[in-house]
């Protein structure tokens, strides 16, 4: 009688045992290999992996924080340069008389007399919104009232800058001629908001 080699579906109940313990037996092999081996890594290498995340978190974070306060700095510094701006470099438009002004007024509070003066603008390296005012002006005074000319012209709450000052005596006595080199600071209209 010739043998059926039909293979499935079994129809020998032994057959049916040993392809069930096989296919439990396989179960058991990727089971064990899944123990030894699991897909994420040992227990070990987990923790291993945990602490050095938690490392690269802490770090990251220390940057983030110094990253914040450098922020904040800039942005501190960033308006008071602004409010510095605004506060002491004057429009371009209207800085000479606003600077002629305000030498008068401390020129009139001294007892100086003022006599003739020029100005020219120059640009500054590296800026392109802002420029160097040079006042040249002569005043004519006695020692002592220049020389509270040049306090309060110290104390002035303009931002003037003096180059230089030539102080020459006159052939008439006890008055001086005092030549005066003054630097401000002038912006395009708005450039310093």
């Amino acid at each position: 009688m010739p043998r059926n080699f039909k293979v499935w579906p079994p129809n020998n109940p032994r057959a049916l045992l040993r392809l069930v313990a096989g296919l439990l037996l396989l179960a058991n092999v990727v089971a064990a290999y899944f123990v030894i081996r699991p897909p994420g890594g040992s227990a070990e290498e987990l923790r291993r992996q945990a602490a050095q995340l938690n490392s690269d978190l802490r770090q990251r974070r220390g940057v983030l924080d110094r990253t914040r306060a450098l922020v904040s700095k800039i942005q501190t510094g960033r308006g008071e340069g602004d409010q510095f701006m605004t506060g002491y470099f004057l429009p371009r438009r209207s800085a000479y008389s606003t600077v002629m002004a305000e030498l008068n007024s401390l020129a009139g509070q001294a007892k100086v007399t003022p006599k003739e003066s020029a100005f020219a603008i120059q640009p500054v390296d590296g800026s392109d919104t802002v420029e160097m005012m040079q006042i040249a002006a002569n005043y004519e005074g006695g020692y002592q009232d220049l020389i509270h000319f040049v306090n309060l012209l110290d104390k002035s709450d303009r931002l003037l800058v003096v180059e230089s000052l030539n102080a020459t005596p006159q052939q008439s006595g006890t008055k001086l001629n005092v030549m005066l080199k003054l630097d401000t600071f002038v912006t395009e209209d708005g450039a310093s908001k």
